[in-house]
């Protein structure tokens, strides 16, 4: 958000909840609590998001679009996004393919594909137009004091440090979150032989609504549909291999993207430049403590396989304003340990599955181990022919085998 928010005065502000990182998912959780009457202050680092800077795109799972719904944006990006309504799954050169459609799913459709701008921008709109929530951007938190009875901020806004008091503070700060550290929080997890690179490609032929997931021995490679023709790579490799991808001109580049991409949708032009970052995997040995609280990429962080992070962090956003609406109206202090380890219990177990289920994926599929091949290529074959499995498989990675917020049953 390029333009200034409200100011602050000399004065002290209070507010219910100070949420610290206003990108999808600190912004959901911000729009989510609009009517809640809890009043909300979002602060931001950055005036533009490297994801926008980037083009990021994301997979939205039916059930994050019924989130988005739930806190008024859907109507407004229906019409930007792309929808699939196939999923292709196959491993590397083995001809049998697994194929998912959204009778599979008993849905109309699979999922939906949304730009980083296109998102976040229709979260912007909503939040300006509501009275009880403040945005400040670009503003630092400086340091944080989370006290019994009250949490404290000092936020650098127009080169000067100004003092806020809050209730509770909710950190949506990424996947290196300076509140979790500053809180001593510990994590568990590791960092991958792999790297993951980004491209948007105008292929010759329409990707006809269609998802693809590949695995290479090398790791995942995903093609998403997105508008206006276009499609977001999503392709894994080894570190040293993945950099040296990246450094091709675009010519070689595109030559060793169509071979593992395929001819089936003839020439591929590449639009913009390409990113590669570090993949990891990585979970909060506990979401919250007392006046705080961790969602998003600051609680976890998994394989990009599946698409899976962004809809997490939608969850846990949902989960939480939930929680905290629901214990206000019980007249409750939101940011005791008793009323957020509801959320913590809440999201915590379900989360785990998620980063457990996508770590086997990658493991299982990124490598040449015969054994291993024989055992995943049979699994394929049950994916394909039992039905029951094959509609757990993508209840689980869509989100619907949890708890489903009340967002989403609107």
């Amino acid at each position: 958000m390029t333009s200034a928010t409200p100011q602050l005065s000399s004065s002290t502000y209070d507010y219910d909840l100070a949420i610290v990182g206003g990108g999808v998912v600190g912004a959901t959780l911000a729009c989510a609590l609009k009517d809640s009457g809890l009043s909300v202050v979002l602060i931001e680092a950055e005036a533009k998001s490297i994801a926008s800077a980037r083009g990021q795109a994301y997979n939205i799972s039916p059930l994050s679009s019924r989130i988005l719904d739930g806190i008024g944006v859907w109507n407004q990006i229906r019409l930007q996004l792309e929808t699939y309504t196939k999923i292709r799954l196959s491993d590397a050169d083995y001809p049998n393919v697994v194929q998912f459609s959204p009778q599979d799913l008993g849905a109309q459709t699979l999922g939906y594909v949304a730009e980083h701008q296109v998102l976040i921008a229709a979260l912007q709109d909503s939040l300006r137009q509501n009275p009880h929530i403040t945005w400040l951007c670009p503003a630092k938190v400086v340091k944080t004091d989370r006290q019994p009875d009250e949490a404290t901020l000092e936020v650098l806004v127009n080169g000067k440090v100004q003092s806020i008091r809050t209730r509770l503070i909710v950190a949506a700060d990424g996947a290196r979150s300076p509140l979790r550290q500053q809180a001593k929080i510990r994590t568990h997890g590791w960092q991958y032989w792999q790297s993951c690179i980004v491209a948007t490609i105008k292929p010759e032929k329409s990707h006809d609504h269609t998802a693809y997931e590949r695995f290479w021995a090398s790791g995942p490679f995903a093609i998403l549909p997105l508008p206006s023709h276009r499609c977001r790579i999503v392709w894994t490799a080894p570190r040293a291999e993945a950099a040296a991808i990246v450094a091709l001109d675009d010519d070689q580049f595109l030559k060793e993207l169509t071979r593992r991409y395929g001819d089936q949708m003839g020439k591929l032009t590449l639009e913009g430049d390409r990113y590669v970052f570090p993949v990891q995997l990585m979970h909060s040995t506990r979401y919250v403590l007392p006046r705080l609280a961790l969602i998003g990429d600051a609680a976890h962080c998994c394989h990009p396989v599946g698409g899976q992070g962004i809809n997490m962090g939608i969850r846990d956003a949902a989960a939480l304003a939930q929680v905290l609406q629901t214990a206000h109206q019980q007249g409750e202090d939101i940011a005791t340990l008793k009323v957020l380890k509801r959320y913590e219990r809440w999201r915590k177990w379900e989360n785990l599955i998620i980063l457990g289920f996508t770590d086997l994926l990658d493991r299982t599929f990124s490598n040449n181990i015969l054994p291993i091949i024989l055992l995943r290529r049979s699994g394929l074959w049950v994916l394909q022919t039992v039905l029951p499995v094959k509609s757990f498989a993508l209840k689980l990675m869509t989100g619907l085998t949890g708890r489903v917020p009340k967002l989403a049953q609107r």
